[in-house]
């Protein structure tokens, strides 16, 4: 254990101690103890931003269920707390026994967004864990990562010992179970991560060795040991109500940045949107019971004492009975105040009856996607939505008493011209027309509309794996022809970084050559680089060139149909045809139907979609 009472001086220097103390309500505390699988669950960003990641709860409860094991979180700590930690030699700790990351058995790292790579090295540095897998030793922790971006691994090849790939429930015991008995009959390292890979969902970049075309593109990628699978195949929790139930939370001491229960109504989306990665990724769509939702949401509301509930999923509109779920958690909780929200809205006129009974207990705010300004963009990137659903939708909402609605896009999409760009700041204005053409006695509230702009960031295991990203100056190029075309006040737009996105395409597409890039960045100073404050465009061009790596090969060249990209050694159930398939018609502005409607071979045979398809045949 550290130090707890230099620990304690040192938080007085510091902003925000809540961060780092621990004991909140609902977390656990087991005896930390040489017999017990020790898991350290890091996220590699400030403790806030963790702490509203679904993800950690639940891996945190399992795995504190299981006899013998035990998990504890750790944060990225912000730059005033670990400059206080390196001046006092205080490394970097758990919140719940204030042990050090280099004493546990396993250090797993979830990843979320590319941009949080430079805090996974500092992490390590601060848990006086070796950076590279290559130094570290019998005595060091086994580093494993988990999460969407583990799917398209190789940037962090040469510091992770393990990657998970796939839904947690279904590996992070099964790895601690061979931990256990590695521990139990004195295997070493190399033994337990070859007993590691023969199981589903685990990849070990050191049993694995890529060779390079003089083009830079990957030749081969092919296993060194034998215990090493030549594809890793995605792994999934296949019934969500027979599986791990979250009915408990961490009750932060401090306010983060999404403060309420979460209650996940299913996984996958069947929308088939060509740039969405987590469309693919999660894939098929699993339902939780209304039944189980009523049970896990009286749980959660009694352990928490929160007084809101979000219902959360990557389209959680598309919940089947979302109407008489909503009815009834209304109908059961509206005495107690409890307020009912929706992360993600779809533009149809269901959602405004969905609305409605939401607002029995409090008003929520209105946020929609378009995603791209005119129809035919919307068609390339397979959005299925239409102008005229969102200004019938906007007008029933401002006819409800809604004032304020936040619009998405993204500029840079595939094809994408300037007149489509143009369709963003068009389709904003439009919406004010909306609220202002209405009856004067009807128009009430201090009306807002907010058209926010993220860039494209082509993605592996989408339809647009294969395209360019737009270069730094076309992003500005195309910013400027939107905002010169919004003067109204009452019409705001926001942008993402172009500089971000770029280097988190140059990651997010990125081979194992690229992490020499985010340890020189690192080295550099970089961290936290998902925060504008301390992103640093200049240092990063000047890592990626004193490593000679070309930010253009990774981020704007166009793949060629036939390259071996850097995780095609990855199975997600997805097929690669399928994928091509789907960027050809993208390329046509052909539309897809919702697997709901139709099944579309997307290659995943054990779905339900699939199955009620191939029966309507028979």
């Amino acid at each position: 254990m550290i130090n707890v009472s230099k620990l304690e001086k040192c938080l007085k220097k510091v902003n925000k101690p809540a961060r780092y103390i621990g004991g909140e309500l609902g977390t656990i505390h087991k005896e930390f103890k040489s017999n017990t699988v020790n898991f350290a669950f890091c996220f590699p960003d400030v403790y806030e931003v963790g702490m509203s990641h679904l993800g950690l709860q639940i891996l945190y409860y399992m795995i504190n269920e299981v006899e013998g094991y035990s998990c504890e979180r750790a944060f990225a700590p912000w730059p005033d707390m670990e400059e206080v930690m390196r001046s006092e030699e205080i490394p970097l700790f758990s919140l719940e026994s204030k042990e050090p990351l280099s004493a546990f058995d396993m250090v797993g790292f979830t990843l979320q967004y590319e941009m949080s790579y430079t805090n996974i090295i500092n992490m390590l540095d601060l848990g006086n864990i070796p950076i590279f897998v290559k130094d570290r030793s019998e005595e060091d922790p086994i580093v494993v990562a988990g999460g969407p971006c583990a799917t398209t691994p190789e940037p962090l090849a040469d510091f992770i010992d393990m990657f998970f790939i796939g839904e947690g429930e279904e590996i992070n015991v099964k790895v601690m179970d061979v931990v256990k008995k590695g521990k139990e009959e004195n295997w070493n390292r190399e033994t337990i991560l070859k007993e590691c890979a023969k199981l589903d969902g685990v990849y070990i970049p050191q049993f694995y060795d890529v060779e390079y075309k003089e083009d830079g593109t990957i030749a081969s990628m092919k296993p060194n040991t034998e215990e090493a699978k030549p594809t890793i195949k995605r792994v999934r929790v296949e019934n969500m109500d027979e599986t791990f139930v979250h009915d408990r939370q961490i009750v932060p001491f401090m306010e983060t940045v999404h403060d309420r229960a979460v209650l996940e109504l299913f996984r996958g989306c069947t929308h088939g949107c060509r740039f969405c990665q987590a469309g693919m990724l999660y894939r098929p769509i699993r339902e939780r019971s209304e039944d189980k939702l009523m049970e896990i949401a009286q749980n959660l509301l009694k352990n928490t004492g929160y007084d809101e509930i979000s219902l959360t999923s990557l389209s959680s509109c598309d919940y089947t009975q979302l109407m008489d779920l909503i009815h009834k958690l209304v109908e059961k909780y509206e005495k107690e105040n409890v307020g009912i929200s929706l992360p993600s809205l779809r533009l149809d006129s269901f959602i405004i009856d969905t609305l409605k009974e939401i607002e029995k207990v409090r008003k929520s705010g209105l946020t929609f996607a378009p995603e791209a300004g005119s129809q035919r963009m919307r068609d390339v990137i397979n959005k299925g939505v239409t102008e005229e659903d969102l200004m019938r939708v906007a007008k029933s909402a401002f006819d409800e008493g809604w004032s304020k609605i936040k619009l998405y896009f993204m500029i840079g999409l595939p094809t994408e011209t300037l007149e489509d760009v143009a369709g963003i700041a068009d389709l904003a204005n439009k919406v004010r027309t909306v609220f202002f053409n209405r009856p004067k006695e009807d128009i009430k509230g201090n009306f807002q509309v907010t058209a926010s702009a993220s860039c494209f960031v082509p993605k592996g295991f989408t339809p647009f794996q294969w395209i360019g990203q737009d270069s730094v100056e076309t992003f500005y190029e195309k910013i400027d022809h939107v905002k010169k075309d919004i003067r109204d006040p009452k019409v705001r737009f926001q942008y993402h970084d172009p500089e971000v996105s770029r280097i988190e395409a140059i990651i997010a597409r990125g081979d194992r050559k690229v992490g020499s890039a985010i340890y020189k960045a690192w080295e550099m100073g970089q961290k936290f680089d998902g925060w504008s404050e301390f992103f640093d465009f200049e240092q990063w061009n000047k890592a990626m060139e004193a490593v000679e790596i070309d930010g253009d090969f990774y981020a704007t060249r166009t793949r060629e149909k036939e390259e071996f990209l850097p995780w095609d050694f990855i199975d997600i159930g997805v097929s690669k045809s399928y994928l091509w398939k789907e960027y050809e018609r993208a390329i046509k502005e052909e539309v897809t139907p919702d697997c709901r409607n139709q099944c579309n071979g997307c290659g995943i045979n054990d779905c339900s979609m699939w199955e009620d398809f191939h029966a309507s045949k028979n």
